[in-house]
């Protein structure tokens, strides 16, 4: 059993948003364009394909950016630290009276980050842990997590 407590921040919530997105093909699709037409700015010297590449490249990071401020600074759930638990049966969620489980059949897939370890409880969301806030548990985390999930499901870099 691992315990531990984690207040999610802007930047760790930015994280997420980065790698949700760009892991996804509608992410990777835009800055793919968004890159050639920069490119094509290049060969034909016309600056309305820099300007649109520009766009499409700075636009989707930004806005995540500010999202990520607005959650943390208006929802209540970031407001305070999430207490953790991670057993044989599952993960365990509690904030003030609040408590939840999920069984480990029930995550979808678990990947890393450089700065996060991201657990996902359904396609779209997921539990963050900061690998700053973890400190030695880390590995403990990742242990209990490769143990209950399919290694197919488990993409965690150390």
């Amino acid at each position: 059993m691992v315990e531990l407590d984690v207040k999610i921040g802007a930047g760790d919530l930015y994280d997420y948003m980065l790698m949700h997105t760009y892991s996804s093909f509608s992410g990777l699709f835009g800055s793919l364009v968004g890159a050639l037409l920069v490119v094509l700015a290049a060969y034909t010297g016309q600056w309305i394909f820099v300007i649109a590449g520009a766009v499409l490249l700075f636009y989707l990071p930004w806005t995540l950016f500010i999202k990520s401020r607005q959650q943390v600074l208006t929802n209540p759930v970031f407001k305070q630290p999430l207490h953790y638990m991670l057993d044989e049966q599952g993960l365990h969620i509690s904030q003030g009276e609040v408590t939840s489980a999920i069984g480990w059949e029930d995550m979808v897939k678990a990947v890393s980050t450089g700065r996060s370890i991201i657990l996902y409880t359904s396609r779209v969301n997921a539990t963050i842990f900061p690998r700053k806030q973890m400190g030695d548990q880390t590995a403990a985390v990742i242990e209990m997590i490769s143990i209950h999930m399919p290694p197919k499901k488990v993409k965690i870099r150390t």
